[in-house]
């Protein structure tokens, strides 16, 4: 038997209730693979501000280090708004979460179920039958991170900087992982970037071209950041994967989120720079965040950290069976017709959220 130790940090508001059910589902697809999880469950975010005084308490992060992988609720919410924006949970725990363990690359897919098309904003005859895009973002720079950053008074004025600093080196990085999900797909990789008006945007174009040609089998284009928003709402099944830097994949991938319909459906991984045997340290968590209004009322669609918890085993295990049970597990739930409050629409079952967990639990078999 294979064992793996998970930190799981469930954070605010819906995490622990949807975390519950992740754990749940990992238990169960463990004993069908022979797998063992040790799982160690530590505050984070705004529980942690509460318990411990601060977003990312030292146990947490050392847990965290001992772990093979880190399983990521949600964190932030009203309560902890009025702090300083360097206290909050967004800031002081998710930022120094991926730049301690170097989580350069987010992969977030945006999958739209052909039996919740119902569910998008976009008009019906566009995204008929579904759709499948994965957006690959680089993580760790550009203005989130770049230097120097501030604000401070001019001559009585109020200025602030922050800047958009990126190496070649870590768009190669990040444009390697984008072409290798590429050949596992469809082979289409749409490069984004804003090289009419940003000198990063320039170089971006120009390595991400210089590294296509390790990848002969896909086929890349470029599209300027504004265009590539349009282009998505217009025909997103056009797209396969979608790279791009922090502040372009930030937006974007949040756009192609809404188009899928829910954010409770849709999960991600941040990997990062410390390769294992098996794969990449990671921290997997849903694309969605706390929902404050309907935490603790036990509705919350827990199939996003359901789906993030099988990209770990996926990216960080390398077990893609037990990976591919769930996803299998939850599209059989999903064509049964289960639906929690977000997905909901007449002639389905509504469930709330324990009963979705035993749903694709009886699905797993």
């Amino acid at each position: 038997m294979k064992s793996f130790k998970v930190a799981v940090l469930a954070g605010d508001g819906i995490g622990p209730e949807v975390m519950t059910e992740a754990l749940r589902v990992l238990e169960t697809v463990g004993k069908k693979f022979a797998l063992n999880f040790a799982f160690t469950e530590k505050r984070v975010g705004g529980a942690a501000i509460d318990a411990d005084g601060k977003a990312l308490p030292d146990d947490t992060l050392q847990a965290c280090r001992e772990a093979d992988a880190i399983l990521f609720g949600s964190v932030g919410g009203p309560k902890w708004e009025s702090l300083p924006p360097n206290e909050q949970p967004e800031r002081a725990a998710l930022l120094p979460l991926r730049k301690h363990f170097g989580l350069f690359a987010n992969l977030r897919p945006a999958v739209c179920f052909a039996e919740l098309t119902h569910a998008s904003p976009v008009r019906t005859d566009i995204v008929a039958g579904g759709f499948d895009v994965l957006c690959v973002r680089e993580l760790t720079g550009g203005l989130y991170f770049g230097q120097p950053k501030f604000t401070r008074e001019e001559n009585g004025d109020t200025v602030v900087v922050d800047t958009m600093v990126y190496k070649k080196s870590e768009i190669e990085r990040i444009a390697h992982v984008a072409f290798r999900a590429a050949q596992g797909r469809r082979k289409k990789l749409t490069s984004i970037d804003k090289a009419n008006v940003l000198e990063n945007g320039v170089l971006w174009r120009k390595t991400v071209t210089a590294i296509a040609k390790q990848y002969p089998g896909v086929e890349l284009s470029h599209l300027y950041v504004d265009n590539a928003a349009m282009q998505l709402i217009k025909n997103p099944k056009a797209f396969d994967v979608v790279l791009a830097e922090n502040l372009f994949g930030d937006i974007l991938s949040d756009e192609m989120a809404m188009i899928a319909g829910s954010l409770g459906m849709l999960p991600s991984a941040s990997l990062g720079v410390k390769e294992t045997p098996l794969g990449r340290f990671g921290m997997y968590e849903p694309s969605g965040g706390t929902a404050p209004d309907i935490a603790g009322k036990g509705i919350a669609n827990p199939i996003a950290q359901i789906l993030s918890a099988a990209m770990m085993l996926r990216h960080s295990f390398g077990e893609n069976d037990a990976a591919s049970a769930i996803d299998a597990a939850v599209r059989n739930v999903i064509a049964a017709g289960y639906r929690t409050g977000d997905i909901f629409t007449e002639g389905t079952k509504r469930v709330n959220t324990r009963e979705m967990g035993d749903a694709i639990l009886g699905a797993l078999g």
